[in-house]
C-alpha cells in the first residue's frame, strides 16, 4: 500500500457555532475524501479535530483552489446550508493572480463590457462541459450555463486581495504607462516575462473549473494552473512551489436556521505564504 502524502498546511477555523464549522482551506488540501486522498483532507482533519464523525461539508473548493469552506455539523441542518449552494443563493468573490495583459477574443460564447468603454468589468458567459474521466472541462457551441463577472483586484490595506512580490506585481490601474486596454498600469515583470496582477471574479453559475476556464479562454491563465489552457505534465505530490493563484475570497448569505446575515473572509495570501 503507498503511504498518504502528507500536505504540510492546515486550515484556519474563521467561525463555529452547534450549526456550522467555517474553514479557511490552504491551496493542495482537499475539500473531502477522493483518489487517493482521504486523512489528508478538510473534511477528515476536521472530523478528527472535533471527534464529530457526522461533519459533511455544505460545498466544496478543489484541492488547488485556497479559501473559505462550510462544513455542516448535524445531520438535520445539512439539507439547509447544502440548498444555500446548490440553488446558488451563496455569494461568492475569487481572487486570482493571472497575466497583466489585453482579454483575447475567446473562441466560444460572449464577453460583455459591463463599463464601456473600458474593458474590466466585463460578463464571460459561455457552455462549458465536463466528462466524466476527462481531467480538463472544455467549453463548446450551445446553449450558455456559465457565467463569471471578471473586475481588476483591489489592492486593500492589509494586503489581502493584493498581489505585491517579485514575480509580478500588483496594480490597481493607477500609475504611468496605463494600459487601458488591459488596466495594466504600473505593473511589473521583475524581467521574468509578461507581468502578473490581481483580478476579482464573481461566478454567477457554479460549473466545475468554471473561472479557471473563463480566464484562460481570455488568454489570462491563472498562474499555477496545470490545466488551463494546455495540461502540463502532472507535478510530484510533495511539490508544493507553486501553487495555483485562486483564492475563494469572501462567502455571504443568509443563514437559512437563523436568519442573520453571514460574511466570512479568507486570509490567504495571493503571490506565495
Amino acid at each position: 500500500m503507498v503511504e498518504e502524502p502528507r500536505i504540510p498546511f492546515d486550515f484556519e477555523v474563521l467561525y463555529e457555532d452547534e450549526r456550522i464549522v467555517v474553514v479557511d482551506k490552504p491551496h493542495f488540501l482537499a475539500t473531502t475524501p477522493r483518489g487517493m486522498w482521504y486523512r489528508e483532507t478538510a473534511l477528515i482533519r476536521l472530523r478528527e479535530r472535533y471527534g464529530e464523525p457526522d461533519i459533511t461539508p455544505a460545498h466544496r473548493l478543489d484541492r488547488l483552489t485556497a479559501g473559505v469552506v462550510v462544513f455542516v455539523r448535524r445531520p438535520e441542518f445539512r439539507g439547509a446550508y447544502q440548498m444555500l449552494f446548490q440553488n446558488h443563493v451563496a455569494v461568492k468573490t475569487y481572487e486570482c493572480l493571472a497575466p497583466c495583459a489585453p482579454a483575447a477574443r475567446p473562441r466560444f460564447g460572449t464577453v460583455e463590457r459591463l463599463e464601456p468603454p473600458r474593458v474590466f468589468p466585463l460578463l464571460r458567459r459561455s457552455r462549458i462541459v465536463k466528462r466524466r474521466g476527462i481531467l480538463q472541462a472544455y467549453e463548446e457551441p450551445g446553449e450558455v450555463n456559465a457565467e463569471s463577472v471578471i473586475e481588476l483586484g483591489a489592492v486593500g490595506a492589509n494586503g489581502i486581495g493584493s498581489f505585491d512580490g517579485g514575480r509580478g506585481g500588483c496594480a490597481d490601474g493607477r500609475g504611468a504607462g496605463r494600459d487601458e486596454r488591459s488596466g495594466c498600469g504600473g505593473v511589473r515583470s521583475g524581467g521574468r516575462g509578461p507581468g502578473v496582477r490581481a483580478y476579482t471574479l464573481r461566478p454567477r453559475t457554479g460549473k466545475t473549473h468554471q473561472l479557471r476556464v473563463h480566464m484562460a479562454s481570455l488568454g489570462l491563465p491563472i498562474v499555477g494552473d496545470d490545466f488551463y489552457p494546455v495540461l502540463r505534465e502532472p507535478r510530484p505530490y510533495d511539490d508544493f512551489s507553486e501553487p495555483l493563484e485562486l483564492v475563494a475570497r469572501t462567502l455571504e448569505f443568509t443563514d437559512p436556521v437563523t436568519g442573520e446575515p453571514r460574511r466570512f473572509v479568507s486570509r490567504v495570501p495571493l503571490g506565495g505564504r
